[in-house]
């Protein structure tokens, strides 16, 4: 092969079947049996339950009452089977409303994306292993894309727009998941005794002020970050309209 055929880079295998199976129009659904859909569907529910880690194949084989050794007539092994996983559970992305402005379709795409994170804490875990390759992860890049399309932007500025959103809401998702399990919230607490405001003046009087203080209204601190990226974009849109 010559040309572009040398740049080509082959899908790994669990990427190539579920491109294949978007191919053939998608799954068909099966109620019977052991079959790679219902195998990491009850992987989804455990690390949903449990976590990532809690996921083996051995949990599963006792979860599916089949032995070990019947899996992997199915999946390879756990690294394919998390592939699978994230394909799975996000879902579709919702379609935007209609006649929404960009900012409300954005909008939209991130709220959307911070539900999936609190569905699926563990996706934030699995997905940081590399970017989005299989349909389903794909098919959400595509929404986010999508809703910066009428902006008058360059394709590179749109993309670096939808990254700027996705690692704006998978941190903020991160965050707000470990406050909620208690993991931050005597982090004040914590710093107050130790911090030397000489060294940390703009953290001292964060803490002061009790920036840190309270989980109550997470989603509204998220939506006014939002709002400030939003800002920046809209700005460039500005700039790129005159």
């Amino acid at each position: 092969m010559t040309g572009d055929d040398d740049h080509q880079t082959a899908l790994p295998r669990p990427f190539t079947v579920l491109w294949q199976d978007e191919a053939r129009g998608g799954v068909p659904p099966r109620t019977r049996g052991l079959h790679r859909e219902r195998i990491v569907s009850a992987a989804v529910e455990i690390a949903d339950a449990d976590g990532l880690a809690a996921v083996s194949m051995a949990r599963l084989a006792e979860r599916l009452g089949c032995g070990t050794m019947s899996l992997y007539r199915h999946v390879a092994n756990k690294d394919e089977l998390v592939a699978f996983m994230l394909a799975m559970a996000p879902g579709a992305p919702s379609p935007p409303r209609p006649q929404a402005n960009w900012r409300d379709a954005v909008t939209d795409w991130v709220h959307g994306l911070w539900a999936v994170y609190h569905r699926h804490p563990w996706v934030l875990q699995a997905s940081a292993a590399g970017p989005p390759a299989d349909p389903g992860q794909v098919a959400w890049l595509e929404a986010g894309l999508a809703t910066v399309s009428g902006t008058g932007l360059a394709e590179t500025e749109k993309l670096s727009a939808v990254l700027a959103l996705l690692h704006f809401v998978r941190g903020s998702a991160a965050l707000h998941i470990e406050a909620a399990g208690g993991q931050l919230t005597d982090y004040p607490a914590m710093l107050r005794p130790v911090l030397d405001p000489q060294r940390f003046p703009a953290l001292t009087a964060a803490l002061a002020a009790g920036a840190f203080d309270g989980d109550d209204d997470a989603l509204a601190g998220f939506d006014t970050g939002l709002r400030w990226l939003l800002d920046g974009i809209d700005a460039r849109v500005d700039d790129t309209a005159r």
